[in-house]
């Protein structure tokens, strides 16, 4: 690497312009209908579950600390403390294909059980979609579309674009702030109320 290289930081700069091009498009192609649908299927839940593998699961993890933050009863599914999903319940999905196998056996077993099922997918006619009460589409690359990205680079026509599912990942993590945002809006919170539920044992 030169040293020219490491000071200019282009591919760096480019991938971060890269996207928030993206999130301006799906900012813009969001269906507020099924946003509408999703804040008030976790307003009136008794308990709110959070689902996703992999870095997908990361960005459902801080999602479940924020509605924590917010006084709402969430869960991550997986840890050791994480309760039985009953038919008071919504689950939240996050899959960029829609097609993760776990996500797709537990996201059953919660339509099984009576529970709302709301998906965060770049694919709503997915095998998690086609299941879900609510779908929320975020558009992107998935893991999934490996043959597309390969055969841009080979063309050249970029030579920079995030890996694998990184789109839709940043997408959610993105989206699902937001939703946050949304929900402190509507429900009146306020900073402090936040602050006094945040973790102080650390």
């Amino acid at each position: 690497m030169t040293e020219e290289n490491m000071t200019e930081c282009k591919h760096l700069k480019s991938s971060i312009l890269l996207m928030v091009g993206h999130l301006e498009k799906v900012a813009q192609d969001l269906d507020n209908e099924s946003i509408k649908e999703m804040l008030d299927h976790l307003l009136k839940a008794r308990r709110i579950f959070v689902i996703g593998a992999g870095r997908s699961g990361l960005v459902g993890r801080a999602f479940a600390m924020r509605l924590m933050h917010l006084g709402l009863s969430s869960h991550v599914v997986g840890e050791t403390t994480t309760p039985a999903v009953s038919a008071n319940d919504v689950v939240v999905a996050i899959s960029g294909s829609g097609q993760t196998r776990s996500v797709s056996d537990l996201g059953k077993i919660a339509k099984d059980i009576g529970a709302t099922l709301i998906s965060i997918t770049s694919n709503k006619d997915s095998k998690i979609g086609n299941m879900s009460d609510t779908v929320i589409e975020l558009q992107g690359r998935s893991k999934d579309d490996v043959g597309g990205y390969v055969e841009r680079h080979m063309r050249g026509e970029y030579t920079y674009l995030t890996p694998l599912g990184t789109s839709f990942e940043t997408s959610a993590s993105v989206f699902l702030d937001a939703v946050i945002a949304e929900l402190i809006f509507i429900t009146g919170a306020s900073e402090a109320d936040l602050k006094s539920r945040h973790t102080n044992i650390e």
